[in-house]
């Protein structure tokens, strides 16, 4: 091979490497383009919502709880002393009348039952004592004065033999006269006296017993108070109350007080919900407006009532922490009926109060507040331009727009001027 053959190759090869390398480098300018203009018409990472017409509900919001307006309540026994709780229902349960709802234990009262009882027998052995006392004192006395009395008589007899005897037999026999007769005189008086006294005796006794009788009957009244049954058939609800750790029933081992409300047999055909609105929702409010209600403990089910009173004058609820408000008191009857309904039961309640169809809405977080103006984002191809809007109406979660908007707009959800 000659030289200028083995040039020439060179020179092809050459050729073929730099259009190898063109070719490359065209594509890899042509792809960074692409990827810039994907890049550049790439949605933004930010929810949107696209607006457009439709109804607005106009609606207030507020929070209320069940409650029976009638129940029978079931409380602790307002006489006894230790109360603890051995047995008591689960809230909730169903119970049949004469069912035990709460057993107290008993072991303290069985032991003043039987110490009361022993108290007794011994007031009443103590009464037959003072009376066998008090008639063996009788006969004694009695006799005494017998004896007193014969003494006096025969003394008598001795003394009307003056006639016969010397003066000075005569003296001697009425000085025995009188003697006895002072004798008689003081044995009749301890006879009243041991008669007053033996009397006292066995009052007194008598009175003590009769508090050991009364002691007796109260312990075994408190021992049928150890087991409180259900005073009607229905469905158990635990009274919550302040305890030292906090606000809640009572439960196994616990120590009630005596006269503690423990529990309560609602009756089911008068639950209502109770609930309080403030000031300026009242004038929005009226007698018969119908009320959605979605309870929390009943998830799944979704429960319509209407308003049946509504209170005149705004009370200090001091449940709503600080300002205190005023607020009026509602009451609201509940369409259906559940056996899981029970008093205690929170609930989100929903009235609304006027519907404005034909409108545009947008959702509250899609409303922004700049420089004292509300504010929206609209996307405009890839980006968002701010735009000034007007607010005719305020739902909880929705806003009525009164200008600024149109039907087809897409409104940010989030502020895309504010960098993470």
């Amino acid at each position: 091979m000659t030289a200028a053959t083995t040039i020439e190759k060179m020179k092809k090869l050459w050729g073929r490497r730099k259009a190898w390398g063109l070719t490359v480098l065209l594509l890899t300018g042509s792809g960074a383009v692409l990827g810039a203009v994907r890049y550049s018409s790439r949605s933004p990472e930010i929810p949107t919502f696209d607006v457009k017409r439709g109804e607005f509900l106009d609606s207030v919001e507020f929070r209320g709880e069940v409650k029976a307006l009638k129940s029978l309540a079931i409380s602790a026994p307002a006489g006894a002393g230790d109360l603890q709780i051995v047995k008591i229902a689960s809230d909730g349960a169903m119970v049949k009348k004469g069912d035990v709802v709460v057993q107290f234990d008993s072991t303290k009262t069985e032991q003043d039952l039987a110490q009361d009882r022993s108290v007794l027998k011994s007031a009443e052995a103590e009464i037959e004592q003072a009376r066998a006392q008090a008639r063996l004192t009788e006969e004694e006395d009695v006799t005494a004065v017998m004896k007193a009395r014969f003494d006096v008589e025969t003394a008598k007899l001795d003394a009307g033999k003056q006639e016969i005897v010397s003066k000075i037999e005569g003296a001697e026999a009425d000085l025995k006269v009188a003697d006895a007769q002072q004798k008689l005189h003081e044995v009749e008086e301890k006879l009243k006296a041991d008669r007053a006294v033996d009397q006292a005796t066995i009052e007194s006794k008598v009175e003590a017993s009769k508090k050991a009788a009364y002691d007796v009957q109260r312990a075994e009244h408190s021992l049928t108070e150890m087991i409180l049954p259900a005073p009607a058939s229905g469905m158990i609800s635990l009274v919550s109350l302040w305890h030292p750790g906090g606000e809640s029933p009572f439960k196994l081992g616990d120590r009630a007080w005596p006269g503690a409300p423990i529990a309560e047999l609602p009756d089911v055909s008068t639950l209502r919900i109770s609930a309080r609105a403030d000031e300026t929702e009242r004038g929005r409010l009226a007698l018969n407006e119908t009320v959605n209600m979605l309870l929390d403990a009943i998830p799944d089910r979704q429960f319509t009532g209407k308003i049946v009173q509504i209170s005149t004058i705004a009370t200090i609820d001091f449940s709503a922490g600080w300002p205190v408000p005023r607020n009026f008191d509602l009451l609201i009857a509940i369409d259906q009926s559940d056996p899981r309904l029970k008093p205690g039961m929170t609930s989100q309640l929903t009235i609304i109060v006027d519907r404005v169809p034909d409108s545009l809405t947008i959702p509250v977080e899609a409303c922004f507040q700049k420089s004292g103006r509300n504010v929206v984002y609209v996307r405009q191809g890839s980006r968002f331009q701010e735009r000034t809007i007007e607010v005719g109406r305020r739902s909880r979660d929705r806003l009525l727009i009164a200008s600024g908007l149109s039907s087809g707009d897409r409104v940010a959800l989030q502020d895309p001027t504010v960098k993470e």
